[in-house]
């Protein structure tokens, strides 16, 4: 939702990379500044009118960036993405930084224009796509931002650990980084970071993308 530069930037970046793409504005001139080839849905209207997330085929929808410049229409439009078509990965553009600490609590991640970019955007939204944070100078050692099975909340950090042969570095909880530690369990929202040799970095994202496994 929105079309601005950013908006624009987003769906031709997602569209190169071979995903679908739909984008809603109420301003149809907004859409000029789509990429040329750019050959995604384009939907004038609010992106939080149903009729509008319908056209722009929200029921099949992975991911939803609410990117316009007004933070009540953002804010809005995600939690309908999300409380009523139950868009799993959400995330609202949002100006005003008290405001985005409410959202983040109800579990909708927002990006500040302070340090946001697309980049930052395609993190949330992709997180099987995009997910490096961190490479050593050799390359051989990665730190990962993974998402986890639902099945995971309520595990120590040391069954994770276990599980994917990695260390987990530090989560986020409630939009503030947390060191790892030993007593730590995983609550619903929290994001993780992993450290982990580069090559494994699939293997672990696919293994905590599933349930864990039942223990004797």
């Amino acid at each position: 939702m929105g079309c601005g530069r950013v908006g624009a930037s987003l769906a031709g970046q997602l569209a190169d990379h071979g995903h679908s793409v739909a984008v809603i504005d109420q301003n149809a001139e907004a859409f000029r500044r789509l990429p040329a080839d750019f050959d995604g849905r384009r939907v004038t209207g609010l992106g939080f009118d149903r009729d509008a997330l319908g056209q722009a085929g929200i029921d099949e929808a992975y991911a939803f960036a609410a990117v316009s410049n007004g933070d009540n229409s953002n804010i809005l439009a995600a939690r309908v993405a999300r409380e009523t078509f139950g868009v799993a990965n959400v995330v609202a553009r949002i100006y005003d930084p008290r405001r985005a600490e409410v959202y983040t609590r109800l579990g909708i991640p927002t990006v500040g224009t302070v340090r946001w970019t697309a980049d930052q955007i395609l993190r949330h939204i992709l997180p099987m796509g995009a997910l490096t944070e961190y490479r050593d100078v050799t390359g051989h050692v990665s730190l990962v931002r993974v998402d986890l099975n639902e099945g995971w909340i309520g595990s120590p950090l040391s069954r994770l650990e276990e599980a994917t042969d990695a260390r987990v570095g530090y989560l986020t909880r409630l939009g503030r980084a947390v060191v790892a530690g030993p007593r730590l369990v995983v609550q619903e929202n929290d994001v993780v970071h992993v450290l982990t040799p580069t090559d494994r970095v699939g293997a672990v994202q696919r293994l905590l993308a599933d349930p864990p496994a039942e223990e004797d």
